[in-house]
Formats: C-alpha cells, structure tokens, sequence
C-alpha cells in the first residue's frame, strides 16, 4: 500500500548504530521527523545527501525537526559511514528493508532488491506532510518544514 501526504505516519521502532532503539512515536507532539531513507552507505548519492544534513543540522534542530537516516545495512557500516564524515543524525538499521516497504521505498537496481531515495517529512501530530522520491535541495526541505510550523 502507497504511502500519501496527509496519512498517519507508519510507526516503527527501529536501532540505531548504537544499538539504541528509536520509535518513530516518541516524536509525536515533540517534533517533526524527517526521514531519509537512501540506497548504501558511502555511496556517491547517499554521501553527498547525508553531508548536505550535516551541514545544515542546526537549521533542523531550530525548525525542531528531527532527522533520521534509515538503510538495510548493519550497525559497523553505519559507523565507518558516521565516523568518516562526521554525520551528526543517526542512522537506523532496517534490516530485512521492512520499515523502507511500509514508507512504499523500495525499489529494484540492477535486478537487486534496493531502496528508493525518499525524504518524507512527519509533522509532530504523525502526519505525513510531504514525500519527496530523490534528492530535494535543502532549501527545499526546509521550505516544506516552514509550511508546517
């Protein structure tokens, strides 16, 4: 079933590198979540989004959202891909892809199972405000973010 703006955000609960569990309703009337659910670590694409975040992470803590990476591979991936380029929001492990199928991001790349590039945006009520499938400009995100303050 596709995910739509205006729909109750999926729930999950889901670790994160640390092995810390994050539940997507732990936001709910605290602040709005921005999900980003991308193909591999350390990939061109995926690095060059997840560096565009941490550039900009202050700006997402000031328009109290808070952002999430979400991607299949395991917690030492995770790491290597935090560590070697200081990236400030965490990223969680869905493996077996369940919570990417639920948020309708998966996809198919070279006849491989693959995630879908996906932005998704949940305003602090659980509400999906906007969905992005790609690499939307942090402008752009943020002007999303603005729309729903």
């Amino acid at each position: 079933m596709a995910i739509e703006v205006g729909q109750s955000a999926p729930d999950f609960d889901l670790p994160d590198s640390t092995g810390k569990e994050v539940s997507l309703s732990s936001y709910k009337n605290k602040s709005n979540v921005l999900l980003i659910m991308y193909p591999g670590d350390n990939t061109p694409g995926c690095t060059t989004q997840l560096c565009s975040v941490r550039d900009h992470y202050e700006d997402f803590e000031k328009l109290n959202t808070v952002v999430l990476g979400i991607n299949h591979a395991d917690a030492a991936s995770h790491n290597k891909f935090i560590s070697k380029y200081g990236l400030k929001n965490p990223i969680l492990i869905d493996e077996g892809r369940k919570v990417i199928k639920e948020y309708d991001a998966i996809g198919s790349f070279m006849g491989h199972t693959s995630t879908k590039r996906s932005v998704i945006l949940i305003d602090k009520d659980g509400i999906i405000r906007w969905i992005e499938r790609g690499l939307p400009s942090q402008e752009e995100i943020k002007k999303h973010i603005l729309e729903i303050k």
